[in-house]
Order: structure tokens, then C-alpha cells, then sequence
């Protein structure tokens, strides 16, 4: 028999530890090995027990889940779950949490959190076999704190982009160039660690990151801060242009379309969800496919699942040239898994080389003038 997944839940409510408790003790493939009020007390369980996950509070007495989640990262890393309520300061801190190397996250309802939890727990419990199976990486310096959007690190204004170095130039790539990205879980580290890469004047970039509504926002503005191209949510019907990136709206599908010459983004609310999933990186990658054909370069990264496998196939088939992120380097390999084995991939590799490779395809192609 397999050993079942040893849980502790960590939060300053008793009644959220106990629904929480519940939830995961119904399971036949996980226990609540045990719950704490306060990351201290949750600091000697962690020791006593050695769990294969936590589940993390962030608003938390004595030490705050935020300060709690870099330790663990930095000392002793393991898979961490977090419980965050849905407010914009909570989207902001869950952006923060991810970056600090939390696997994933659930959005805790403010009101009727029994209600509430008890309707999430399916997805709660899909979280926690996930995070199991995730390959959490040390934290090995802290990063720094991130300012609100539209500041720079120490929450003054912030300064208009540089201009574009003719160092850093592509040369003006062709507008027909596009680039599009699909990622789930762990995938907001690995989408900026591809986007911070990427040159003021680099080609259309569009992305499907699996997020529920309300915090996208607070994604697209954090790497908007990081990078020097522009990157935003997509607003339906607006034309998709070089030197930006737009990622698609948590609850929304997001495509793309043409108009002329142009692209355009698609953004519908009433879609349904594809593969479980709204935003669907099947919905994007299908319509790159259409639009683009070998005029784009797909990328895909770290994500549980399927989603977008059969489109990253349908991309390869209309003459684009895809990218696929390496089981090392994956939080979780499920979707680039798929994407290899549907045969989608032209080359299979570590993250931190995707961005130069991309770079390099795009300064070798046939319509990109170098003015350098």
C-alpha cells in the first residue's frame, strides 16, 4: 500500500484548521498529520513530523505566513500550499509567495469560509497531490520585496522604460513574429524568468498562466515592473503589438485573432472552460495555430495536466517552432510531458536556456534586419 501524503495545516483559525483537517482526513490518499495557530508552533511540528506538504496561512500572528514561507524556503524547503483570501493586497502577497517558491495557492473566501472551503475542497485536495509530487528547489538568497505596482523598489514613482539599446536590439523583428506561452503550476517564476530576458523591441509575446480572476492584475503588473518590455492583461479586441507581452485575464479564454495585417486579442468571459481550465492554454495555442502559423514560436513550461498538448501539436503542424521546458528544471513536468510526447517539441530544455534560444532563432530568421 502507498504511504499516504502527510499533511499540516498551519492558521490562525480554528475553524478553518478544523474544516481544513477535515477535508484532507476524508482522503484516502493523504492524512493531517496535524495543524498549528502560528508559524512558530508550526516550525517544531515541521521538525517533529516531517510532512510532505504544508498548507500555509498568510495573515498569521507573531511571524506572518510571507516571512514564514521565505524561511522555509531558505532552511529546509518543501512543498507549501498557500490559503490566501482574495483582496487585492491578498492577489499581491500571492504573487509574493509564489515568488518565494510556494507551489501553488487557494483563494479563501472572506465570507462563509465553511461554505466556502467546503466548496473548494476539491480543489484543495487536487493542490496538495500536486505539491506532492513537486520538485521545490532551495531558496538560495532572499528575493527582494516587491514594491506596488507602478513603483520601483522603494515605492517611489516609477521611472519610465530605458530606451532600447542598440545592443539589445533584434534588429526589428518582423511584426508577423509572435510568441506564444503556456504554463500552470509554478509557472509565474518560470514566465519571468523567459520575459526578463526578452528585448525592448522583442516580437508579440502572448500567454496563458492558469490563474483564477483577481490576480492577474497583480501578475502582469509585477512583471511589468521586472521587464524591459510591457507587459499587461489582454483587453478584448485590442491589437497585439511588438515590445509587449499580454497575459490572459484569470476566468477569461484568451485568443487571438486577425484584423488586416494585425493581430488582435480575443478575450471572452462566457467561454467555457477548456480541459477544466479558463483561461486554457488549448484555447490560445489552437487559435496560434489558425493566425500565426509559422510565423510563431510556442513555448511551453512548468504545469500539472495536459492542457495544450493537442495545440502545441496543431502549432508544430502549421510550421511553428516550439520550446518545451525540461523535467530538472519543471516544478511539476505534466504538460511539457505531454507537449514531448504528442510530439510538439523541437527542442526540450533547461529554463534559464529558453529565452537565449528563442533570441537566437529569432536573430537567425531570414526577416529579421540587423541594424547592429
Amino acid at each position: 500500500m502507498n504511504r499516504k501524503i502527510r499533511v499540516i495545516v498551519v492558521d490562525d483559525s480554528a475553524l478553518v484548521r478544523s474544516l481544513l483537517a477535515e477535508i484532507i482526513n476524508r482522503q484516502h490518499d493523504m492524512e493531517c498529520i496535524g495543524t498549528a495557530n502560528d508559524p512558530l508552533v508550526a516550525r517544531e511540528m515541521i521538525r517533529e513530523k516531517n510532512p510532505d506538504v504544508i498548507t500555509l496561512d498568510i495573515e498569521m500572528p507573531k511571524m506572518d505566513g510571507i516571512d514564514f514561507l521565505g524561511r522555509i524556503m531558505r532552511l529546509r524547503p518543501m512543498p507549501v500550499l498557500m490559503i490566501s483570501t482574495l483582496t487585492e493586497r491578498g492577489a499581491e502577497v500571492t504573487m509574493r509567495a509564489l515568488e518565494l517558491g510556494a507551489v501553488d495557492f487557494v483563494s479563501k473566501p472572506r465570507v462563509g469560509v465553511a461554505n466556502g472551503l467546503t466548496q473548494l475542497s476539491n480543489e484543495i485536495v487536487e493542490k496538495i497531490r500536486i505539491a506532492a509530487t513537486a520538485h521545490v528547489h532551495r531558496m538560495v538568497k532572499p528575493a527582494a520585496a516587491s514594491a506596488p505596482a507602478g513603483t520601483d523598489g522603494a515605492g517611489a514613482p516609477a521611472a519610465a522604460k530605458p530606451p532600447v539599446s542598440s545592443a539589445t536590439l533584434l534588429g526589428r523583428v518582423s511584426t508577423e513574429k509572435l510568441i506564444a506561452i503556456g504554463a500552470s503550476t509554478g509557472g509565474t517564476e518560470a514566465i519571468k524568468e523567459v520575459l526578463t530576458q526578452m528585448p525592448a523591441d522583442a516580437p508579440a509575446i502572448v500567454i496563458t498562466q492558469h490563474m483564477p480572476p483577481g490576480f492577474t492584475t497583480s501578475f502582469a503588473a509585477r512583471l511589468n515592473s521586472l521587464c524591459q518590455i510591457t507587459v499587461k492583461e489582454a483587453t478584448h479586441g485590442e491589437r497585439i503589438l511588438p515590445g509587449h507581452a499580454y497575459i490572459a485575464p484569470g476566468g477569461k479564454q484568451f485568443a487571438i485573432s486577425r484584423s488586416g495585417a494585425n493581430y488582435v486579442a480575443v478575450v471572452d468571459e462566457q467561454a467555457p472552460p477548456v480541459n477544466r481550465h479558463k483561461p486554457s492554454v488549448e484555447v490560445l495555442f489552437k487559435s496560434v495555430a489558425q493566425f500565426a502559423g509559422r510565423n510563431a514560436f510556442g513555448v511551453m513550461l512548468t504545469g500539472m495536466g495536459a492542457d495544450g498538448a493537442v495545440a502545441m501539436r496543431e502549432m508544430k503542424d502549421a510550421g511553428s517552432y516550439n520550446y518545451v521546458q525540461d523535467e530538472a528544471s519543471c516544478i511539476v513536468f505534466g504538460m511539457p510531458r505531454e507537449a514531448i510526447a504528442h510530439g510538439a517539441a523541437d527542442e526540450v530544455l533547461p529554463l534559464t536556456q529558453i529565452a537565449h534560444a528563442l533570441l537566437g532563432k529569432l536573430r537567425a530568421s531570414p526577416d529579421v534586419r540587423h541594424r547592429i
